[in-house]
């Protein structure tokens, strides 16, 4: 095929790829760098980086892939990636020196209708920042894996695109070429894209500091973590059904029961379970994140607010309280005026300090501020409408998105989830 010219800058590790993948996806690609020498050598096929299947996918590409260390020549590219690897430090910090010096480059040599697009990884805030029309500039993550490039570049899962206007399409000529890798494309805004590739990254040490944790409380209590692994493949919750959406704190009792009896075996055996220990502070934090935001937005105005809890089992679906994130703001709350209502959990459950209801609408009669802390189906079911009808004051806490945004604001509510920023309806002067 031919298509869109696509021009790459910085010839280091990701470049070089995602150069070679582009051509052979049949664009005409250029790579670019200032390094003379360097270019001269991938001219001659004598490449900087070994990675497996790179020197043949070049090869076979060779009649659409042109490298030059004159900026000029990027000014006849569609689509031009700043793409040169982000060195680190010691500590882990970012240089980002380089990729934006790359990037004014880019810039300065950039045809008036062609996007740049930042592939570096570079941290929340850069591309935003960057001096280019919003419409033509965007971030896309890189999904480099050393010794696995050409299989990542030639066939991602799929494509994350930071935009100004996520819901605006993209320029024809960056659709065309993210097309052709035939994967979902995620568009998103700047920030958001740029901490995907984090978020990303903190969910994989994650995995890796859990493997390495219990691996070596299997050398200490004669375990074997080969046959434990395998079970944990086959786990649906960990596989592709990983949990990744927000929450308020591990509840239920046997996950926190776990992390505990790590905890004690790692100390009796002299193992270091202390991001164990850090997971469990961070549990107890984020529990207190419906108190925090409470205060923050209403009650430190007005301590004689009145408060609706919705929902005081742990998870929907269960009548168990047992380290209930609702149980522990109810606490939080002591000395509040609280009214609460649970499709299956009696109020009792939640002590004597709070007012029953007998429906999520008679507990929110009244209230300054409603919070779902339940996913019940119920509650789905509420119209935001006849809640804004029955509060008093217009603050709505939905940490599992159970409504729609949008329809929360229409009915003049200011909607508060985790993850995200708070959203506030319109106000009349």
């Amino acid at each position: 095929m031919s298509g869109p010219r696509v021009g790459f800058v910085g010839m280091s590790h990701l470049g070089l790829v995602s150069a070679a993948a582009a051509a052979a996806k049949g664009f005409p690609s250029l790579g670019f760098d200032s390094d003379a020498d360097l270019v001269r050598r991938l001219a001659e096929r004598d490449l900087p980086v070994r990675e497996p299947g790179l020197d043949d996918l070049i090869a076979a590409n060779a009649a659409r892939l042109r490298f030059t260390s004159a900026p000029a020549d990027l000014a006849g590219c569609d689509v031009v990636y700043v793409s040169a690897d982000v060195p680190t430090d010691a500590g882990g910090r970012s240089d980002l020196s380089r990729i934006g010096a790359l990037c004014r480059l880019a810039l300065d040599n950039l045809a008036a209708h062609a996007s740049l697009v930042v592939l570096s990884q570079v941290p929340p805030g850069f591309t935003r920042d960057l001096p280019c029309p919003p419409g033509r500039l965007f971030y896309q993550v890189e999904t480099l894996i050393f010794g696995r490039a050409v299989e990542r570049a030639m066939h991602p899962e799929r494509i994350i695109v930071g935009c100004a206007e996520p819901a605006a399409p993209l320029p024809t000529a960056y659709a065309d070429v993210l097309a052709a890798f035939a994967c979902p494309v995620l568009p998103m805004r700047y920030e958001s894209a740029e901490l995907a590739k984090i978020s990303i990254n903190c969910c994989l040490v994650a995995t890796i500091s859990t493997a390495n944790t219990l691996a070596e409380l299997c050398e200490r209590i004669g375990a074997d973590w080969s046959e434990i692994a395998p079970a944990l493949r086959l786990d649906r919750r960990i596989g592709r059904h990983a949990y990744l959406s927000p929450g308020l704190g591990l509840a239920g009792g046997n996950l926190e029961r776990d992390l505990a009896t790590v905890e004690r075996l790692a100390q009796a055996h002299g193992a270091d379970a202390s991001v164990v220990a850090a997971w469990s502070r961070h549990s107890a934090h984020r529990k207190g994140w419906a108190a925090r935001t409470l205060r923050t937005e209403v009650l430190d105005a007005n301590p004689d607010a009145a408060v609706a809890v919705l929902g005081l089992a742990y998870k929907e679906n269960t009548h168990s309280t047992k380290n209930a994130p609702a149980l522990a703001l109810i606490e939080e709350l002591r000395g509040h005026r609280i009214r609460v209502y649970d499709p299956v959990v009696p109020a009792a459950a939640a002590g004597d300090r709070v007012e029953a209801a007998g429906s999520a609408l008679a507990a929110a009669e009244g209230a300054d501020a409603v919070v779902l802390m339940t996913a019940w189906d119920a509650f789905r079911a509420i119209d935001p409408a006849d809640l804004a009808g029955a509060m008093r004051g217009r603050t709505l806490l939905d940490p599992w998105r159970l409504i729609e945004p949008s329809a929360a604001l229409a009915a003049g509510l200011d909607y508060i989830t985790l993850g995200a920023p708070p959203q506030r309806a319109a106000r009349e002067d």
